[in-house]
């Protein structure tokens, strides 16, 4: 009689163990699916730039390259709107950033700067950006830099927006 007691008394236990770690169970995927939805979202840099495909290529051992083989280093090319910055930020595979140089506001003739420091620099309105992901760095900025995507085969860098 004890021995059957028993028994009841774990089956009992463990139906609400299944049932407490069901209820885990269904919060923490509504977690990890409300996480997943948020870090998919899209990021829109460049809906006031006009939309256009293009494909650059750089020789890394041309001179005027020859910046880009060294973390932090940086160099001016064609391609894009108003040129292409592109920066070696020593991190990633490859670790390669290329940002237009329009201003993302797109009010001005003249493609911003980059001074080696860690945001880019619009010159008619003096707002700034970030060189490692874009985002605008002024109060009152919404749209981020646009950024390429750069891949590499051996010294040669592909640089496009496609």
């Amino acid at each position: 009689m004890r021995f059957k007691t028993n028994i009841r008394n774990i089956c009992k236990l463990h139906t609400f163990n299944n049932k407490r770690n069901l209820k885990y169970m269904r919060k923490l995927l509504l977690l990890f699916v409300l996480l997943f939805s948020i870090s998919c979202e899209k990021n829109e840099t460049n809906d006031i730039l006009p939309e256009f495909s293009f494909n650059e290529t750089i020789n890394l051992n041309l001179p005027q390259y020859i910046d880009l083989q060294v973390p932090g280093g940086w160099a001016y090319t064609n391609g894009g709107i108003q040129g292409i910055i592109i920066q070696n930020t020593g991190i990633g595979s490859p670790p390669y950033k290329a940002f237009e140089r329009a201003c993302p506001n797109y009010d001005c003739n003249s493609p911003m700067v980059f001074d080696g420091s860690l945001k880019l620099k619009c010159t008619c309105d003096d707002s700034e950006y970030s060189i490692y992901d874009g985002s605008p760095q002024t109060e009152g900025n919404h749209h981020f830099a646009r950024e390429y995507r750069v891949t590499q085969s051996g010294s040669t860098l592909n640089i496009s927006n496609f």
